[in-house]
């Protein structure tokens, strides 16, 4: 028995550090240090899945389009916020603001989302 209980902590150590790595630093990722970021476009995709849902833009630029993507929070906490899988469509015309990507690719951190209306989209996350 005394054999079976060092193999077996040494299993629950890596059980418990693949799951924490699985999950990414804020700070790493995104500037809080910078403004704020302002984009508006149609969603292509809204994933509502853990650990963070992800919304997809196509925003017009010039002639042409760029793609954005928005992490949101995790599923449970844009429930207590008034989001639903069904709070975003494909197509849907939408603003969203956020912090910027350190790395400077067409990606934040949502703060809040705005339907073309105007009507906010559950409660900010900021």
């Amino acid at each position: 028995m005394r054999s079976i209980l060092p193999g077996l902590a040494l299993i629950a150590a890596l059980i418990a550090t693949s799951s924490a790595t699985a999950h990414h630093s804020f700070a790493v990722f995104f500037n809080t240090d910078e403004k704020v970021v302002t984009v508006s476009g149609v969603v292509k995709e809204f994933h509502f899945s853990n650990p963070h849902g992800v919304i997809t833009l196509v925003v017009s630029k010039g002639n042409g389009t760029t793609i954005w993507r928005a992490e949101t929070n995790s599923p449970s906490i844009l429930r207590r916020r008034g989001w639903t899988p069904q709070s975003l469509h494909v197509g849907d015309k939408i603003t969203i603001t956020g912090w910027p990507a350190r790395d400077g690719t067409q990606y934040l951190r949502m703060q809040s989302a705005h339907l073309s209306d105007g009507s906010l989209v559950g409660q900010p996350l900021g």
